[in-house]
């Protein structure tokens, strides 16, 4: 159970981080994109920009909630965890990049000078990041390991980048300063990494004009709560914000189904250990049974005896636990720390089954793991109420 629920939580956190560190958690366009990646101007000039990260807690409306069960007839207002961290412009433009051999297809992703590099510099795997001098705009560009080995490209070389302007086509010349790798083959295979400026000119905006800002939020919890903020409170009727997870549904709901996964474990162990608890029990009642008369003849009540037996169920869960726990996470820290468990990035976007490890949910699961079992074991206690105490010493 605790390797389970640590790969789970790994999986779902490490694919995540990956998703907001490339896009961000909020996108704040203008009302005409509608999903598309057709540019829409947004002047740079906001009143949130870019005091937007100095928001660092929402007080919301929320239904509450209470195990898992959601109370939809009544409202509570609620805090979130964090606020804003980070906003940043951006802008997007399709085009098609050839080198000496091939051409790809690309969409360019445009940054400013404010863009937070932490963010990616983790999936940077040759070269460096961009440099964004003051003067004119940098011919550097970001692409991708998988389209570096599609077009048979390394760092430090030229690419040539078509874009059709008013059915003409017009030609852009890069070099090469980095390539990364994210793992997720959706964003991967098309996006690069460009100067702003470049695609300002492209697109005949002036220096104020960009395609939107990418928030970033201290908590992905915070999400939906801060992105209604954010569009109610923040930014003007003629822009609006919207998630990632509303722009990537696919991928959000592949990972909300691993819940479900985790759910359908859990249950699986949970029902192993109370039908080896309660096998145990029998053969100890049975085993017992000359005392239990014995005791009974004594005086001692049914349940003061049934009592004796689930202290010692008790006992021998804990010693299980304990041992289930030592091994468990023994497990979880050797695959944390020597990732000898390797994964098919192409099928699962991670090339080793990521570990995380929440104590508070290690907590819940002995607890829970003691209670559950411990209820299931009222019932075949019942078996020493079946034992006549005449008939137990006569047997023995």
């Amino acid at each position: 159970m605790i390797i389970a629920t640590s790969l789970i939580r790994g999986f779902k956190n490490e694919i995540s981080s990956k998703i907001f560190g490339f896009w961000g958690h909020i996108h704040i366009m203008d009302t005409g994109v509608n999903n598309t990646i057709e540019a829409y101007p947004v002047n740079v000039d906001q009143v949130f920009y870019p005091y937007l990260d100095t928001i660092s807690t929402v007080t919301y409306l929320d239904n509450p909630s209470f195990l898992g069960y959601t109370f939809y007839d009544r409202m509570v207002q609620k805090q979130t965890n964090g606020g804003v961290s980070q906003i940043q412009v951006f802008a997007t433009l399709p085009g098609i990049i050839r080198s000496k051999d091939e051409i790809e297809g690309i969409i360019l992703k445009g940054i400013g000078k404010d863009f937070n590099w932490e963010n990616l510099k983790e999936y940077l795997k040759e070269g460096k990041e961009l440099v964004l001098p003051d003067g004119a705009a940098s011919r550097e560009i970001l692409i991708s390991r998988q389209t570096a080995n599609r077009l048979n490209l390394e760092v430090g070389q030229k690419l040539v980048v078509h874009f059709i302007k008013d059915n003409d086509q017009i030609q852009k010349r890069f070099t090469v300063a980095g390539i990364y790798k994210t793992g997720l083959e959706e964003y991967d295979k098309k996006f690069a990494i460009v100067d702003i400026r470049i695609l300002q000119q492209l697109l005949d905006w002036n220096e104020n004009q960009v395609g939107g800002f990418e928030v970033f939020i201290d908590d992905i919890d915070d999400l939906n709560a801060i992105n209604e903020h954010i569009y109610i409170e923040q930014i003007p009727n003629d822009l609006y914000s919207q998630t990632i997870r509303e722009k990537s549904p696919s991928i959000f709901e592949w990972l909300e189904l691993q819940d479900i996964n985790e759910i359908v474990i859990l249950a699986l162990m949970i029902l192993v250990s109370i039908i080896n608890m309660v096998t145990a029990l029998m053969i100890l009642i049975l085993e017992r049974t000359n005392m239990i008369g014995t005791l009974k003849a004594l005086g001692y009540t049914n349940w003061g005896i049934r009592k004796i037996f689930l202290y010692y169920a008790a006992y021998i869960i804990c010693i299980g636990l304990f041992w289930g726990n030592l091994i468990g996470i023994s497990l979880c820290f050797f695959q944390d720390y020597f990732e000898l468990i390797k994964l098919s990035e192409a099928d699962y976007y991670l090339s080793v089954a990521p570990i995380e490890i929440n104590w508070w949910s290690i907590l819940g699961l002995n607890l829970g793991t003691l209670i559950i079992t411990l209820i299931f074991l009222i019932i075949p206690s019942y078996l020493v109420t079946r034992i006549s105490p005449v008939k137990a010493i006569r047997f023995k």
